[in-house]
């Protein structure tokens, strides 16, 4: 009785048809490796940021923008942030909402100064300079 020949590949054949497979699969394994970088140090500097929730409510509360000669805090304001909300016009402007945040008429204001140091003058009045940093905080009234 004759014995079927095998149609299946021999032992060598096998192992050299799965060395580029190996291959590829280190390859793709070695692209993905961090080249030895430990994760000690990246959660170190995950662990030192600021947390998400600070920054969301300090970018609601704080909004800055460079001053320009020649142009209002008011003029640069909607520019910047087109959506502000203000009540009247030019030296009689009151700002009551920057990004968004509206400031709660019984409990705060927007607060404008100018180079960290609080304007002695309205949005509307207030003429900025060339490298002067314009900035608005929500400030709490002090009853």
């Amino acid at each position: 009785m004759k014995i079927p020949r095998s149609t299946s590949r021999s032992a060598p054949s096998r192992l050299l048809a799965l060395l580029p497979a190996t291959a590829l699969a280190a390859g793709l394994l070695a692209g993905c490796s961090d080249g030895g970088a430990s994760d000690a140090g990246s959660t170190a500097s995950a662990s030192a940021s600021v947390d998400p929730t600070e920054q969301v409510a300090e970018s609601l509360s704080k909004f800055s923008y460079p001053g320009e000669d020649g142009r209002t805090a008011l003029e640069l304001l909607e520019q910047h942030d087109p959506d502000a909300q203000v009540q009247g016009k030019g030296e009689n402007a009151y700002v009551t909402a920057i990004g968004g945040r509206e400031a709660d008429p019984e409990t705060e204001f927007w607060g404008l100064y100018v180079d960290d140091e609080m304007a002695q003058v309205g949005a509307g009045s207030l003429e900025t300079k060339d490298g002067e940093t314009i900035t608005w905080k929500l400030e709490e009234i002090e009853k």
